[in-house]
């Protein structure tokens, strides 16, 4: 039997197998990645020019862009290079960075919307101890904790998961090197330890999530209370793109990981993870630049001044 050190590159799941198709899939996916350049792009540049952007809400949706921006790089660049110059072929250290990326990408994510949610949280129930609460310190501490969590998930899931001997060849049922797909190329009973750490960053984010919930329910009752209609309108303007974020992200990755066995096909499996892998970076900035006016503002001052320095 071979293990994972006989590998020097893993063979991944590709979109089609017509050379006219192939170069069909690489112009949807470098119009997708460039449009969620674009689009990140502009929200990291106009809340970091915009000084009245410099808040905590901002600051945190500076570094949701950051995450979105990461995360397609991590994937979608090897997908489109390979159908580019038709092979299937990544290397074993390529693989490697994709597993740790993803996962740190995406477990940053969501515990900086659960902070995002802490911050609607104040913002709504706690209005007159906002600015103590949620100083420019505490968010720097809050925004590091979400990063620095998510690295060490990330670098304990990947250094075990390829610690683990594969015995069923380098084939990969994905566009990219995920953990479940790995793990069903190794040997048996040797997957279980990282199945243990699968529950438990399931566990974590399942706690996450009905932080969420909680957070949310005590921001729709005192929502609720407000006696002005005009006031709970804006409440809810600041809360809804969030909520609305939030929802996408889980309901993709959810749907993704916990479908039933018998969904279980590749097909079916690789357009769930172009869901939660290319949607969610590519909606973020529509979602929330739609609702949300001093973004619009800044956005269009920042489109203003390119455009007045051009002339």
């Amino acid at each position: 039997m071979s293990n994972s050190s006989s590998f020097n590159k893993f063979l991944l799941l590709a979109f089609a197998d017509t050379r006219e198709l192939q170069l069909l899939h690489f112009s949807l996916c470098l119009g997708i990645y460039l449009a969620v350049l674009l689009g990140n792009g502009l929200v990291i540049t106009a809340v970091a020019c915009d000084h009245h952007l410099h808040t905590p809400m901002y600051s945190f949706l500076l570094n949701l862009s950051v995450l979105d921006l990461g995360s397609i790089s991590t994937t979608v660049p090897k997908s489109m290079a390979n159908s580019l110059w038709d092979t299937r072929a990544i290397s074993y250290s390529g693989c490697a960075a994709q597993v740790f990326f993803s996962v740190f990408l995406f477990a940053a994510e969501f515990y900086l919307l659960t902070v995002m949610a802490y911050d609607r949280f104040v913002a709504i129930c706690r209005p007159l101890h906002y600015g103590t609460i949620m100083g420019s310190r505490a968010c720097v501490k809050m925004a590091a904790a979400a990063w620095g969590t998510a690295f060490l998930n990330a670098l304990l899931h990947t250094a075990n998961t390829f610690s683990i001997p594969l015995c069923q060849g380098n084939v990969v049922e994905q566009f990219f090197c995920e953990i479940p797909q790995i793990l069903k190329l190794s040997c048996s009973d040797s997957y279980l330890r990282e199945v243990g750490l699968l529950v438990f960053s399931a566990c974590l984010g399942f706690g996450c999530f009905i932080f969420i919930v909680l957070s949310y329910m005590q921001i729709f009752t005192a929502v609720l209370r407000i006696p002005s209609e005009s006031g709970r309108r804006k409440a809810f303007s600041t809360c809804l793109p969030h909520l609305a974020v939030v929802s996408l992200f889980v309901s993709t990755g959810l749907f993704a990981y916990l479908k039933p066995p018998f969904f279980s096909l590749p097909a079916l499996d690789l357009v769930l993870a172009v869901l939660y892998t290319v949607v969610p970076p590519a909606v973020n900035p529509l979602i929330y630049s739609m609702r949300n006016k001093e973004l619009k503002d800044g956005l269009n001052k920042l489109i203003q001044l390119v455009l007045f320095q051009q002339q």
